[in-house]
């Protein structure tokens, strides 16, 4: 079937029609009447609310395990490494996280960029980014950790900057949906293709991309998205056909999910 389906959500495509299609729309999507839509923000540099840049050390640096040299991507031992460096006490016990637990919700890890004169010193450190987003205050917290000292150099906070959402941001966005109201559609869709019931997100293929509101281009209870963390969801049956739910956004700060108003 490579027809167009017309259903609950007005839009149910086979996924060999809509592969193409379906991935540009991951990646940058502009719907009319929709212009507050965001796929590509920022985690780093300055912005809104960044505050002044202030060092920080951990207690004790965990064990290195298997490290990189030079540009060479981190290892998964430094990933590890990085995150518990960079998740000091004081972060694990205010923050919080997507669906609502302890510590904020991790986003990236990312080899950080050389200081300046590094450039081509092959015995220069490796540094790790570390972006977190704590639901807690709808901060995004940014650590640059020295993966030799196990020393947290910096720290900045951002308020109003949106990365993109991470895997678990996707799922908590889709099993908010699945258990709203507004969700209908979808269970009658994923229903119609498959025959079984929407229970969970590990059912879907998921993609997401920041909403942020812009004048009469959301309901109201949208208007802070941007502040909030806001997701548009592309959903796809797995080993089935995409679902059309472009038009439903879910405000992860709020936990609530809405319908953009067509124009």
């Amino acid at each position: 079937m490579r027809e167009t389906v017309h259903r609950h959500l007005g839009m149910l495509v086979a996924g060999v029609a809509l592969a193409a299609v379906g991935t540009a729309a991951v990646v940058a999507i502009t719907l009319p009447g929709t212009a507050g839509a965001d796929t590509s923000g920022g985690a780093r540099g300055g912005g809104p609310g960044a505050d002044a840049v202030r060092p920080g050390v951990v207690e004790q640096a965990p064990a290195e395990g298997r490290k990189g040299s030079g540009r060479d991507p981190l290892t998964d031992d430094e990933i590890r490494r990085a995150e518990q460096i960079a998740l000091n006490r004081q972060l694990l016990n205010t923050g919080e996280n997507v669906d609502g637990g302890r510590g904020p919700q991790r986003l990236s890890v990312d080899l950080a960029e050389p200081e300046a004169g590094e450039a081509d010193d092959p015995a220069a450190p490796r540094r790790a980014d570390i972006t977190f987003y704590d639901y807690g205050d709808d901060t995004l917290v940014t650590k640059t950790v020295d993966l030799d000292t196990g020393k947290v150099e910096r720290t900045g906070t951002q308020r109003g900057v949106q990365p993109p959402p991470s895997r678990a941001e996707n799922a908590e966005a889709a099993r908010l949906l699945i258990a709203a109201p507004l969700g209908a559609g979808l269970k009658a869709d994923y229903k119609d293709a498959t025959g079984r019931d929407l229970t969970s997100p590990d059912q879907l293929l998921l993609g997401g991309g920041i909403y942020r509101a812009a004048p009469g281009a959301q309901p109201a209870v949208l208007d802070q998205c941007g502040v909030h963390r806001c997701v548009r969801l592309f959903t796809k049956v797995r080993n089935g056909p995409w679902i059309d739910t472009r038009s439903l956004v879910i405000d992860l700060s709020a936990r609530k999910a809405a319908a953009l108003e067509r124009g």
